[in-house]
């Protein structure tokens, strides 16, 4: 089966490197012997998504008519340049057909493009805190985290490698920006609430509330890892994907052609990807006589719950892996 990442995952699904003990994967709760997406029964792939820093090709890639870092000329690639990419994966690997694919966020965008683009290639696709589309407000916080980078005086127009520097502070705003749309209301006050770092104001413009400083400490954390205009080019990709403008608008009949099953799951904290998203999906799946199965998890964590160990829905993955046929 096939694990699609979200925006700055990767390959590195589950398990640790050799050489460092503490490299968890970034689903590693959900992949492995014995968890909801057992390896004892499935040969799991996971891939790095075209134009990504992970290893696959990508703004960071020595283009070779130039012989320097593709940079800003790194064509934008959209969810279904990466589907269409994971099918030559596939076969080149000899799979003619997934038992499933599954993903969340964008990535989940991935696995719902795998039944439109190649529905006899499919037979269930897993769609985990994803929407069939962004709304206005979620092409809004896009583009303000674009313009931090894009207006970070070391961007360079995207060329930023041949001056030996990152866009950091644009990056890190950027984080900052999304990060906020990955968390929701009650976990923040639950978590930070209007802690004091100090337990007093000091009347300055340093990291004076918990919430503050910790949002300073992902932005900076993602700076050491991520590609600035990867970040860019995947934010676009986001904006782009919309499987229903081709007909109108109308996602019941862009989704005629699909014949997997489903399994769709919703957080109700999730304001980025509201569960009215999912319904969406679900309704145009119905409508067009498919099997699907809609799990709506009551969580405090917003988005990002569907990298959490929630005992209801890793067991409502569970429960929907076992009921498919390897």
């Amino acid at each position: 089966m096939l694990v699609c990442h979200a925006l700055s995952g990767s390959h590195h699904i589950a398990g640790c490197y050799e050489d460092r003990p503490n490299s968890d994967g970034w689903w590693e709760n959900m992949v492995g012997p014995g968890k909801p997406i057992d390896t004892n029964r499935f040969f799991v792939v996971g891939v790095n998504n075209l134009g990504g820093c992970y290893g696959s090709t990508g703004p960071m890639s020595v283009n070779p008519a130039t012989g320097k870092c593709y940079g800003a000329d790194f064509p934008l690639a959209t969810v279904e340049d990466w589907v269409a990419a994971q099918a030559r994966l596939a076969d080149r690997l000899g799979i003619d057909c997934w038992a499933a694919a599954i993903g969340g966020s964008i990535g989940g965008m991935q696995a719902l493009e795998w039944t439109l683009q190649f529905p006899e290639r499919i037979r269930n696709s897993m769609v985990v805190a994803s929407t069939p589309r962004l709304s206005a407000q979620n092409i809004a916080f896009n583009e303000v985290a674009r313009q931090a980078i894009l207006s970070d005086p070391d961007f360079h127009g995207g060329h930023y490698y041949e001056h030996g520097v990152v866009p950091s502070r644009g990056l890190r705003l950027a984080r900052m920006i999304g990060h906020i749309t990955y968390l929701s209301d009650d976990q923040m006050a639950d978590k930070f609430g209007r802690q004091l770092r100090e337990g007093k104001l000091k009347f300055n413009y340093e990291a004076e509330f918990q919430i503050e400083s910790y949002l300073r400490y992902q932005g900076d954390k993602f700076t050491g890892f991520f590609d600035a205009n990867t970040y860019l080019a995947t934010t676009k990709a986001l904006d782009y994907f919309d499987p229903a403008a081709k007909y109108g608008g109308d996602l019941r009949a862009a989704m005629a052609r699909a014949k997997a099953d489903f399994l769709v799951v919703a957080f109700s904290t999730d304001w980025l990807f509201q569960p009215t998203c999912s319904y969406e999906m679900v309704y145009a799946a119905l409508h067009n006589g498919l099997d699907v199965t809609y799990v709506e998890v009551d969580s405090t964590a917003g988005h990002d719950a569907f990298l959490l160990d929630n005992p209801y829905y890793h067991g409502a993955v569970r429960a929907y892996m076992e009921r498919i046929t390897t």
